[in-house]
């Protein structure tokens, strides 16, 4: 335990300030934004046929991936900072740095503002300003306005829904930015005709959060009473099992429509419909029982798979994958996915400049 060591041992202090991100949250937060960075459809010019370069900068993988960690490290410190004696009301909070005084106000403040600062400022230079725009916005969501709403309403679950959804739009964006044709600002990289993918992907995560939260929250439905906030789980409890299996019946048109526009090969539709089975079977029955019998928990383990799950499956199932691999593993080449007018084109150029190549179907990217 980090508290056993010295006050000023530096193992201690990092621990304790890790903590104040939340690194679990902070991480399957990045894993969602990386997954929709790899999930990006690479166009052609940026094909491995074509470039000897890598299909998507690594480096800029990089700044997204750091970047979206810090911004989320900086929204949970000031989460935090904002409600410590709320926090020490419930069991599953209590035990937070700043409720046990480890940790001052100032010193979470100051983390929170430098993680902020960095994080920000990591996915303007290294990535986009839209993407940094959406780290910001996601920063002061979640600690501006989910963050005081739970104390006033229960649309304060949707709010926390919005900010979950957004890190996987910061990956499709962190993406797009490097294929952009016109000028790369926001309303290309987010509502462009290829920025579907993206939404998608937001509103994978958007509705996948309320049956997990919902069952989570039924289980210490109590404690959140007790510290006042304004949950489904005891202000409503019927609507919150009808809420929670309304969201997770909703993963269905969502895969379906990852492979309807290209994002996905139609294996996803099979694989992922068995998952997506599983949650909404759990989610009937959540609803059904009232969160009793079990219910709750098996409704909360189902949420905690399924969204790595959708997610890896996904990137396995990513359209043009596996044509990719076997093709490489025949041996085929750029000179094989030539047409024909190309082979021509090559011997013939115009002007003194060669036609470029035109491939035909994707590799990895």
């Amino acid at each position: 335990m980090s508290t056993k060591l010295p006050p000023s041992s530096i193992r201690r202090l990092f621990s304790l300030y890790l903590s104040l991100s939340k690194p679990r949250l902070s991480f399957l937060i990045v894993l969602t934004t990386a997954a929709a960075y790899s999930l990006f459809p690479v166009p052609a010019l940026l094909l491995p046929q074509t470039t000897a370069s890598p299909s998507l900068s690594t480096l800029t993988l990089v700044f997204l991936t750091s970047g979206t960690a810090l911004c989320s490290a900086s929204a949970n410190a000031l989460n935090m900072l904002l409600e410590p004696e709320h926090d020490a009301k419930m069991s599953r909070t209590r035990n937070r740095p700043l409720v046990r005084g480890f940790i001052g106000k100032r010193g979470a403040l100051v983390f929170a503002t430098i993680a902020g600062a960095v994080g920000v400022g990591s996915l303007y230079f290294g990535v986009n300003p839209t993407v940094a725009f959406l780290g910001g916005l996601n920063i002061f969501l979640y600690a501006g306005v989910y963050t005081p709403m739970k104390r006033m309403s229960v649309l304060n679950t949707w709010v926390g829904a919005v900010v979950g959804g957004i890190p996987p739009l910061m990956g499709w964006a962190a993406a797009a930015g490097q294929s952009a044709t016109g000028s790369g600002g926001w309303e290309e990289l987010l509502f462009s005709e290829g920025s579907i993918g993206g939404w998608l992907l937001a509103s994978l995560l958007y509705t996948w959060q309320f049956p997990h939260f919902n069952a989570l929250s039924w289980t210490i439905r109590d404690e959140y009473k007790q510290a006042g906030y304004r949950m489904l789980a005891w202000v409503n409890p019927r609507m919150n099992g009808r809420v929670a299996f309304r969201y997770a019946l909703l993963s269905f048109p969502i895969c379906g429509a990852l492979w309807w526009f290209g994002i996905t090969d139609q294996g996803f539709l099979l694989t992922s419909s068995v998952v997506n089975a599983w949650i909404v079977r759990e989610a009937c029955r959540f609803w059904r029982k009232e969160g009793y019998k079990g219910s709750a928990r098996a409704l909360f383990w189902a949420g905690v798979w399924h969204l790595p799950v959708i997610m890896v499956l996904a990137m396995a199932h990513k359209k043009g994958l596996w044509e990719g691999i076997w093709q490489r593993l025949n041996g085929q080449t750029a000179e094989d996915e030539l047409w024909p007018d190309d082979e021509e084109a090559l011997s013939m150029p115009e002007h003194g400049v060669r036609k470029p190549l035109r491939p035909v179907t994707p590799a990895v990217s």
